[in-house]
């Protein structure tokens, strides 16, 4: 069952991003945008899960699009006509894998660093950070310096700090390596929790986990190379395939997992694994 729902304005877009190194293409030709989905009387950001094989230029894609790197030839920007502007380093929150946190601040100190290099006056971003504490639900860890929190609490601390530079867009690397089953299911819980705190709210969720990326993102970026007619291997991948999970009937709903139309389009995704 696909739910009702528009695409408006463009919130993110890359267009011919190319990179190489030492000659050698990594990214070739790379194009895809994120539009904002609204469904009717019901608030619904952007996840959008990126997969690929290890090596194949995901966390190259990652880091261009989070402004940290510049690629060889193309453009990612934020937003559209007049509002449209280049990405830059800091516009973007990215949450790594490890989850980098300032061990002898506390929490609340840790987001109000944040807000400050982000150019907000001291005052306001204590407030701003006191306003996120309350929204993940660690308000009653503000106080505790970040190795006394639980691994689900660091990385809630860690988006937040993220939220408090880039009020909308955000970019994990690998959320759910290494994850128990229980685990998997909290961090996928907290990401749909996350992504409808507000229309605009974009999630980029780069993964080898399909399943995992099936159940929390509404669409499905696939990075490969293209091979030539004799089937060999052409340098520098690219977006093979975009999956509209929306209209398969795999978004906005509990138990997805559990469906033959999950175990479906996992296994379809799978298939194309090796030829990527």
């Amino acid at each position: 069952m696909a739910f009702p729902y528009e695409v408006k304005e463009v919130i993110l877009k890359a267009d011919h991003i190319s990179v190489a190194l030492d000659g050698a293409p990594i990214l070739r030709d790379v194009n895809l945008e994120i539009r904002d989905i609204v469904r009717p009387d019901t608030i619904a950001g952007q996840v959008v899960g990126l997969l690929g094989p290890s090596g194949i230029g995901k966390t190259t894609l990652f880091r261009i699009l989070a402004g940290l790197d510049a690629p060889d030839s193309g453009t990612v920007t934020l937003g559209e006509g007049e509002k449209a502007r280049p990405v830059r380093r800091g516009m973007v929150g990215v949450v790594a894998q490890s989850y980098p946190l300032f061990a002898h601040r506390t929490v609340l100190g840790n987001l109000i660093v944040a807000g400050r290099q982000a150019g907000l006056p001291s005052k306001e971003a204590k407030a701003k950070a006191l306003g996120f504490l309350k929204r993940f639900d660690i308000a009653d860890k503000a106080k505790s310096y970040t190795p006394q929190l639980s691994g689900g609490q660091r990385q809630r601390v860690a988006i937040a700090q993220q939220f408090m530079c880039s009020e909308h867009l955000l970019l994990l690397d690998e959320p759910f390596s290494g994850l128990d089953p229980l685990a998997l299911d909290r961090v996928i819980g907290l990401l749909n929790e996350v992504a409808c705190m507000s229309e605009l709210n974009t999630i980029i969720v780069v993964t080898h986990d399909i399943a995992a990326a099936l159940e929390v993102a509404d669409t499905i970026w696939l990075l490969g190379r293209d091979r030539d007619k004799d089937g060999n291997v052409i340098p520098g991948a690219r977006i093979q395939e975009s999956y509209n999970l929306i209209d398969r009937g795999l978004a906005w709903r509990d138990g997805i997992a559990a469906t033959p139309e999950f175990v479906a389009t996992m296994r379809e995704i799978r298939a194309r694994f090796p030829s990527l």
